[in-house]
């Protein structure tokens, strides 16, 4: 399964690593999430997100490498090797993990992304330590059985046809960002190409596995009815035994200067709305003008959504369009995105909604966004802090994910004072930064006679 956290607050979130760095101990402050931390001997970071609303924790552990960290010629090991963790180790015979998991009442699932990939647990709290157990299992012990990869492959392959073969904008977004990144890893798509896929040999699986899931390339986040002091103990007889690997540096190629903008047009007869974007290279929390990550948050946040600029001009006024947004990226150890996305009525032409929307994008350029925008997107924000407490799986979310991308957890107990000392001219700054460049990747998506 792929898990994207988009929006800007579980983006800001991306976060924190101040427990893979040597510093003192304990909690990270009154904060958002306010974490308890710690890190193992053997380099495992620990993170505890206390709430004892009920007696049920969200246990998850998180692997410092995803699809873009694959050898070249190699795309979809990451996602393959996901698979293949639910089969069986020395200790459990293939989908024993899962059949005792739910004969104890909890859930699980998994996911890939091209930073990191994780693996998570809801159970009752007095079978924490039995998760433990297991996951610290098969970080070290999953067999690689040839009767076990190549059904797995078929699974996948079976993956890839319904997520995107039969999915034009899923098709349309593979090759955008083919298009969108000249030499950056981000260009190959999650879960493989196929003809690469069919070639992953169990050597290459087992290769990535011993290289990569090792405690000091992981990140154990549990949330829930539980404290650091209580876990501690747990997490150093489980995870704690198992030794340290030397350590494997993440080395991706980087990006080039983009001189020249790109298009991207893909007709389908199963195409029922057209629609129209645009993705511009931006800064992220780890690359680029990082300066302008808070500033980009917040120009989303007024471009974006059904109150918004675009969606009042072309959607309500002009009514050009029946949709149309705008989203920022910046939760990525590689460069982010900033984006554009609008779909015609009935009757108007992909030309004229270009034209309307680039004339609205002219106009963030040239005349920037008003102090009342700002005020009420920060706002809105700040909000979305305040609600993300209410959910077990989001703290241990934005957590994990921020740091397996290198953050730090007070990047993330920070981010609403982050995000409520921008100012206009730092919004309007970083919007002629990203949105004046002359490279772009415009994408349409259309129908296309059936004959």
């Amino acid at each position: 399964m792929r898990v994207r956290l988009r929006r800007a607050w579980p983006a800001a979130c991306a976060l924190a690593l101040l427990l893979l760095a040597p510093g003192p101990e304990g909690s990270a402050g009154a904060g958002v999430f306010d974490p308890e931390t710690f890190t193992l001997k053997n380099g495992m970071a620990v993170v505890v997100i206390p709430n004892h609303r009920v007696p049920v924790v969200t246990h998850m552990v998180w692997y410092k490498v995803g699809s873009a960290d694959e050898p070249p010629g190699k795309s979809g090991t990451a996602h393959f090797l996901e698979h293949l963790m639910f089969k069986g180790t020395r200790k459990l015979a293939s989908g024993e993990f899962s059949r005792i998991l739910a004969r104890n009442g909890g859930r699980e699932n998994a996911f890939t992304s091209h930073d990191y990939t994780g693996y998570y647990q809801s159970i009752a709290v007095d079978r924490l330590e039995m998760v433990m157990e297991m996951e610290a299992d098969r970080m070290t012990n999953l067999v690689f059985d040839a009767k076990e990869v190549e059904p797995e492959r078929q699974v996948i392959f079976e993956e890839r046809r319904n997520r995107t073969g039969n999915n034009p904008s899923a098709l349309l977004a593979e090759h955008v960002n083919a298009t969108l990144y000249l030499n950056h890893p981000y260009r190959r798509p999650i879960i493989g190409w196929e003809h690469e896929i069919r070639g992953l040999t169990i050597a290459d699986l087992m290769s990535f596995y011993r290289r990569w899931y090792v405690p000091n390339n992981a990140i154990l986040v549990v949330a829930g009815d539980i404290t650091a002091e209580k876990l501690r103990p747990l997490a150093e007889k489980t995870y704690g035994r198992i030794p340290a690997a030397p350590a494997r540096p993440r080395v991706r190629p980087g990006e080039p200067p983009h001189r020249a903008a790109r298009r991207v047009t893909l007709k389908d007869p199963r195409v029922r709305q057209p629609s129209w974007s645009r993705t511009f290279l931006a800064p992220s929390y780890t690359e680029g003008a990082t300066e302008h990550v808070y500033a980009l948050q917040v120009l989303a946040e007024i471009l974006g959504g059904a109150t918004g600029p675009l969606y009042r001009s072309l959607v309500v006024e002009q009514k050009l369009a029946v949709s149309a947004g705008a989203y920022f990226e910046p939760d990525r150890l590689g460069p982010g995105t900033f984006g554009f996305y609008a779909s015609p009525r009935p009757g108007v032409s992909m030309e004229k909604l270009e034209a309307a929307m680039e004339a609205e994008l002219a106009r963030v350029v040239d005349k920037g966004v008003t102090g009342k925008e700002a005020r009420r997107a920060k706002g809105r924000l700040q909000a979305e802090a305040v609600y993300a407490r209410d959910s077990l799986g989001t703290g241990a979310r934005v957590l994990g994910g921020a740091l397996a991308i290198g953050l730090t957890v007070e990047d993330v107990e920070s981010w609403p004072e982050r995000i409520g000392a921008v100012t206009v001219p730092e919004i309007n700054a970083a919007a002629r930064d990203v949105l004046g460049q002359a490279a772009s990747v415009t994408a349409l998506l259309l129908p296309a006679d059936k004959g």
